[in-house]
């Protein structure tokens, strides 16, 4: 298994180069960036968009995209290296291939007459048509699509007459193919264009979906034309509000006959028009950059999701405005086609918007569209991180929420390096490929210096100095390695023999930098002397040194990646290479030191590789594979420093937790283990100190010897990690100044250092609050995450009153009005002349002038007029409106708002509506009726806390379904509700958190903090040898040691852990538990008397273990035998049994024993993941002992026919709770299906800690990667998100079932009776 944890993706955005780029299908849309395909699918539960898969084949530009109108599984894709592929999104793979397509497919599109052939063309054509399967499978030209006298923009199929093809070219002509009828080469131009040279591109192009004939044609400068293809001429012109407006692309809207949208190139407006007006019928402006391509959804999904779901990967930005125009009246409203639109802008912006709604259901902003160089973390703030790009521009991202928070102006070239200026001067300096190098203020958005000394070479890095921010390096293909202040004073000017491509800065030494060089040598220079000659040069490496990088930790140590694809390790003082690290097959980019651990370096590759290295003795502790292209730049906070951050040629940014690296040191915090076995000590800590002392002449330098400890403590070679930064030397600090409870600062501390952002600052301050810290403590960003409900309305209605003093801009205006029912108007004037107002009423509500009739509806009456209310709210949901919303709480129908709000996916919403109502912000209305008085509010009070435990828990889910166990817990705990909060960690697998929490948090967490503490014991007894066995021995037996009643838990980890007498000895007695000896002596004492668990028990922890086998297992045949056994009867000694080492479990001699004990093991596992709701694994886990009693000679009272009636039973049973999708027809349980699934819960009893039942679900699980696709051998699916590989090194499950399969039967899926340990 990985070590290094995927925790965050920052989507590229779309590209702005090619045409095509944006397809969709059903309930899924893809775009591309420049080297990849991103695709969203809907998530039908939560009615939102989530990315599903990043597909990365393309090595070079992607021209187009189309998907396959006959298979919604399938799309195709072209790029500028000649290259065609067919992909399948559901199994993501490729399934064809075409790679010496002639010419680059500028232009794609699937054949409507054939389901398996696909066309393309390049820029002068000809038409190309790849039979992809078949007898005819290989690639023809179209007979009469050739020989263009002008570029094809692009071209389109007709979808119902077979063969129909119309082309676009960029002088503005049209050409049409049909089968039997005469070719039409480049007609059409627009009048404007006759007679001359001009070029006006065909800039979108579509066949009228209700006509043979009619197309409609857009020309980047004359606007919109609907043309008839048989009679050539044009039907309708259509006209703009303004002459500056330009269509950059449309798309015919499929629910609404005759209705088309466009997108206008200088500015983001989407018009909506109809071809039976020459002018819009509306507009909307949505974004201030101009659109690129349109798509609209075939099939609309069949529920809303809003853009005020709580997703936080898709903000809006200050660029995006999407203003609702002024509300229109039912008739105008008739006009607005309900309907999805995939719009994607100029400046990489992607999103969907609902045209019905006027509002975005989902919006990613501002992603960049080309390979990122590289990022790096503000020094004064983990949370943003700025990328350069080929793109041209800067950007800065607040990690929590994966936003732009600034863009730089762009127009700059490419950006191949950024540094930020020290401390918090809101300043990044960039280095680009022409325009030599710039400082860029952020806050004030302008370029405020540029350096031009390099000309018109490229900079390839920037660096500016740390230790003194007057001064920065700049590095260039000119040779030279340039030092000046930052107002333009040249300081040195270090000439090299060739290109330099790497500078940095030393960490401990202010005057010294070292460069990398294309003459394949190290160079040292010391920039407080007037030499311009280096200091030292290091040769080694056999090809150009790119990046260089000083280790922050270790004075004199130094770094470098060269294209001979090694890194080397330098020693100053020595003057020598000290180690090569080899490994990566191509040329290394990235490198990066960790800030805390001395000997942890990371580097990143154009093998696509990123590679963790323990320098001490040159070995890599881990290889990620998930970007899907170069890897460029690396980089952590030294605030954060277990949070890495990474970008590629795949126009992604990766964050990535390396907390799994430094398991021991997390559990020595937990432990409470002393100082000296959490903080360690470096060189320079060392040399420091010594400086300081020797320099006040407080002892000799002889004296020291005895004292101080070894200066590289923390680098010895087997060492496990210490901290050894400033950060952890800081906490250390101020804990050691604080009096009271330290364990708790403590705990926190390290805990926000070491967890990776999503979360864990929002738990913290959650748990203060419920800890009673005063609410003036808490952090300035406390009301941007979820907040405690005791501060929810008082900060939302802060918020409200701020943004009443904003006035809101409104673009846009509906069309005329259309006639009303005059007969019934007049017939509803009448009634109210004649006092008949309830008539008046239900006319005005059958004309649809809701708003007259409830305003003189109480002169009826209240009840009439809450009554009336209630049908226009019951209304408006069935049209899924938001104006709903004032007639619900007029009403006080809180459950009806709140479940409104949750169907919809606005969780964050209905949950503001409960808490307001839990305070008495929501007035109810009690009607008294004759027989007696109303409800009172203590009943009404109850319903709605019980409304807000569930919208609570419905946003926690929410969460934790997108892999956000964190914030779920958070939903928890902002209702107080411990319990559930610390389950939801336990099943994110987030246990060293728990902990931290649960300890904080006390008895009300104790529970959960106890079965977490047992969980990360169980991951220290089986932890790989990378740190001393025994050392993890003791620190599982710490753990338990600090949960009550944990004796029964030593015993198994006693008896669990191998190793030589001696070591088993001191264990029993860590442990408190009797000799080896004195363990058979009380076995036999035990078995002697009937006591079968306390015989087991001993007989594990004697040096005959094996003896407990056929006792427990006999007990447990005997128990199964009988009709009327429980789980809870059976489990506990079959769990202590599962215990036996390993070592004596796989003897030749046991193998009747552990065959019927992994039997046993799967049957029980079943049970208990039924009982625990673990649905993905129930099936696997039956198949797993069916398989066992098949191929094993065993006899256990089990057999496969009953197996599978109870798996037949419990799938019949369950989906009456969970119905399947519409896809598959529900057929309901048998009656003897019934009883089965009866008896099986009668047998199962309850889970006895509550909130653990229901899958668990990592941080990262729906991340998508580009790695090596990975097939689960329990399912037979593609694995999304993390991988856990078992025993054999080649067989892989999900990370997620092999932490439910691991938590319900121990043993490995592959039956060799090894022990999972994915904790």
């Amino acid at each position: 298994m990985s070590q290094v944890r995927q925790v965050g993706l920052l989507a590229a955005g779309c590209q702005p180069w090619n045409r095509d780029v944006c397809a969709a299908s059903g309930d899924r849309f893809a775009y591309c960036a420049t080297l990849a395909i991103y695709v969203y699918q809907l998530d039908h539960h939560y009615n939102e968009f989530k990315l599903h898969a990043i597909m990365s084949e393309h090595k070079k530009t992607i021209t187009a995209l189309s998907w396959c109108p006959h298979n919604p599984d399938l799309f195709a894709s072209g790029s500028a290296d000649n290259l065609v592929i067919i992909w399948n999104v559901a199994e993501q793979k490729v399934i064809a291939k075409l790679d010496n397509a002639k010419g680059t497919p500028a232009s794609l599109s699937w054949c409507w007459n054939a389901g398996d052939a696909l066309a393309f063309a390049s820029h002068r054509g000809p038409l190309f048509i790849w039979t992809i399967s078949g007898p005819d499978s290989g690639v023809t030209v179209h007979k009469d699509a050739h020989s263009f006298l002008s570029d094809i923009c692009m071209f389109r199929w007709h979808t119902q007459k077979k063969g129909k093809v119309a082309f676009g070219h960029i002088d503005g002509s049209l050409s049409i193919f049909q089968p039997g009828n005469k070719s039409q080469k480049h007609v059409l131009r627009p009048d404007s264009l006759e007679g001359t040279d001009e070029e006006d591109p065909v800039s979108a192009l579509e066949w009228d979906p209700l006509s043979t004939d009619y197309l409609l044609v857009a020309n980047l400068h004359h606007g919109i034309r609907l043309v008839d293809s048989e009679s050539l001429c044009c039907i309708t012109t259509f006209s703009f509000p303004s002459a500056a407006a330009s269509v950059q692309c449309l798309a015919w809207v499929p629910s609404a006959p005759g209705m088309f949208i466009t997108g206008d190139s200088q500015v983001g407006v989407l018009r909506i028009w109809n071809v039976s007006r020459t002018t819009p019928v509306d507009n909307f402006k949505l974004k201030k950059t101009g659109f690129h391509c349109l798509h609209v959804l075939n099939s609309p999904p069949r529920k809303k999701f809003s853009n005020q779901s709580p997703t936080k990967n898709h903000y809006t930005s200050s660029t995006s405005e999407a203003v609702p125009p002024p509300t229109l009246t039912q008739n105008q409203a008739f006009s607005l086609p309900p309907g999805h639109a995939v719009c994607c802008f100029l400046d990489g912006g992607v999103g969907l918007y609902d045209m019905g709604a006027k509002k975005w259901d989902f919006l990613r902003d501002l992603g960049h569209v080309e390979t990122i160089f590289d990022c790096k973390f503000k020094p004064d703030n983990p949370n943003l991180l700025a990328t350069a790009s080929f793109d041209g521009t800067i950007k800065v991202w607040d990690i929590n929420t994966l936003t732009a928070v600034y863009t730089s102006p762009g127009n700059e070239g490419v950006i191949y390096s950024l540094s930020w200026a020290p401390g918090d001067l809101n300043c990044i300096a960039g280095a680009t490929s022409r325009n030599g190098a710039f400082i860029w203020d952020i806050k004030k958005g302008k370029m405020v210096q540029r350096f031009n000394e390099h000309g018109k070479n490229g900079i390839f890095c920037i660096a500016w100095s740390h230790k003194d921010s007057k001064r920065i390096a700049t590095c260039s293909g000119d040779g030279y390695c340039i030092i000046r202040t930052i107002d333009g004073k040249i300081l040195h000017k270090y000439r090299h023999p060739a290109a330099v491509f790497g500078c940095d800065w030393s960490q401990n030494n202010k005057d010294m930098i070292a460069t990398g060089c294309e003459d394949k040598n190290v160079r040292v220079y010391y920039v407080a002397t007037s030499s311009d000659q280096p200091l030292k040069v290091f040769s080694g490496h056999t090809e150009k040194v790119f990046h260089v990088r000083w280790s922050p930790l270790r004075e004199g140590t130094l770094c470098s990646g060269s294209d001979d694809g090694s890194v080397r390790i330098w020693d100053y003082t020595q003057d020598a290479c000290i180690n090569i690290l080899s490994g990566h097959t191509a040329p290394v980019r990235g490198l990066m030191w960790n800030t805390e651990i001395p000997y942890l370096l990371i580097s990143g590759s154009w093998d696509y590789t990123i590679k963790v290295w323990d320098t001490r003795e040159g070995i890599c502790l881990d290889t990620v594979c998930d970007h899907g292209a170069d890897v460029y730049g690396l980089t952590c906070h030294p605030r954060r420093p277990f949070t890495m951050a990474s970008c590629s040629r795949d126009s992604t940014v990766r964050l990535w937790s390396l907390t799994p690296l430094i398991t021991p040191l997390q559990i020595n915090i937990l432990a409470d283990r002393s100082w000296e076995e959490i903080i360690g000590n470096t060189g320079v800590e060392t040399l420091h100190v010594l400086d300081l002392l020797s320099k006040y002449g407080l002892i000799s330098a002889l004296s020291l010897l005895g004292c101080i400890p070894s200066p590289d403590s923390a680098i010895e070679p087997g060492a496990p990690p210490l901290l050894c930064g400033k950060v952890s030397r800081d906490i250390r600090q101020e804990i050691e100044k604080l009096s009271g409870n330290l364990r708790v600062k403590k705990l926190r501390w390290f805990s926000e250092c070491l967890s990776p952002p999503g979360g864990s600052d929002n738990l913290w301050n959650l748990v203060a609050v419920i800890k009673g810290q005063d609410d003036s403590l808490l952090p300035q960003n406390y009301c941007k995450g979820i907040m405690h409900l005791k501060h929810l309305i008082k900060f939302r209605t802060s918020e409200a009153q701020e943004l009443t003093t904003v006035k809101m801009s409104k673009f846009g205006g509906g069309i005329g009005v259309p006639t009303k029912e005059e007969r019934l108007k007049e017939a509803a004037q009448i009634h109210l002349r004649l006092g008949q107002v309830q008539r008046y009423c239900e006319l005005m509500v059958e004309l649809g002038e809701w708003d007259k009739a409830l305003s003189v509806a109480p002169s009826v009456s209240v009840k009439y007029w809450k009554k009336l209310m209630q049908r226009r709210a019951d209304q408006l949901i069935q049209e899924d409106k938001d104006d709903v919303i004032p007639y619900c709480i007029a009403i006080g129908d809180v459950k009806k708002l709140v479940h409104f709000f949750m169907s919809r996916g606005q969780l964050k919403e209905a949950l503001l509506v409960a808490q307001a109502a839990c305070e008495g912000n929501m007035q109810t209305f009690h009607v008294s009726t004759p027989k007696g008085p109303s409800f009172s509010d203590d009943i009404y009070k109850e319903d709605f806390n019980e409304l807000l435990q569930e919208a609570c828990r419905e946003l926690a889910e929410w969460y934790f379904q997108d892999g956000r166990a964190v914030l779920a817990a958070c939903c928890h705990l902002a209702v107080d509700n411990i319990e559930l909060a610390m389950a939801y960690l336990i099943r994110g697998n987030e246990l060293e958190l728990a902990v931290c929490v649960g300890t904080v948090l006390g008895e009300p967490a104790a529970p959960a903090t106890h079965c977490a503490l047992e969980l990360l014991a169980r991951k220290c007894m089986m932890t790989p040898a990378c740190f001393p066995s025994v050392g993890y021995r003791d620190l599982a037996a710490d753990l338990l040691l600090m949960t009550p009643d944990s004796e029964l838990q030593l015993v198994k980890l006693c008896a669990f852990c191998p190793g030589c007498t001696e070591e088993i000895s001191d264990l029993h007695q860590k442990c408190k538990l009797p000799t080896v000896e004195e363990c058979m002596q009380l076995a036999e004492t035990a078995h002697a008397d009937g006591k079968i668990f306390e015989t087991i028990k001993y007989y594990l922890l004697s040096q005959e273990p094996e003896k407990a086998l056929p006792i427990g297992i006999d007990f447990i045949k005997e128990h199964i035998s009988s009709s009327d056994w429980t789980l809870d009867t059976i489990y506990p000694v079959l769990d202590l049994l599962s215990y036996i080492r390993t070592e004596k479990l796989v003897l030749h001699t046991c193998t009747e024993a552990r065959n019927e004990l992994l039997i046993l093991c799967g049957y029980v596992g079943a049970l208990l993941a039924i009982r625990r709701q673990y649905h993905s694994i129930v099936p696997a886990l039956y198949e797993y002992t069916s398989q066992l009693l098949k191929r094993r000679k065993v006899s256990v009272p089990l057999k496969i026919e009953h197996l599978s009636e109870e798996l037949d039973a419990w799938r019949a049973c369950t989906q009456i709770v969970n119905p399947s999708s519409e896809d598959s027809p529900y057929t309901p349980p048998s009656d003897s299906q019934r009883l089965v699934y009866a008896a099986l819960l009668k047998r199962l009893k309850e889970e006895p800690l509550r909130g653990i039942v229901g899958p668990d679900y990592v941080t990262g699980s729906n991340l998508p990667s580009h790695s090596d696709i990975h097939i689960s051998c329990l399912t037979g699916l593609k694995i999304q998100g993390p991988v856990f590989f078992l025993e054999d090194g080649k067989s892989t499950i999900s990370l997620n079932d092999a932490l439910m399969w691991a938590k319900v039967n121990p043993f490995s899926p592959l039956g060799t009776g090894i022990r999972l340990n994915p904790f």
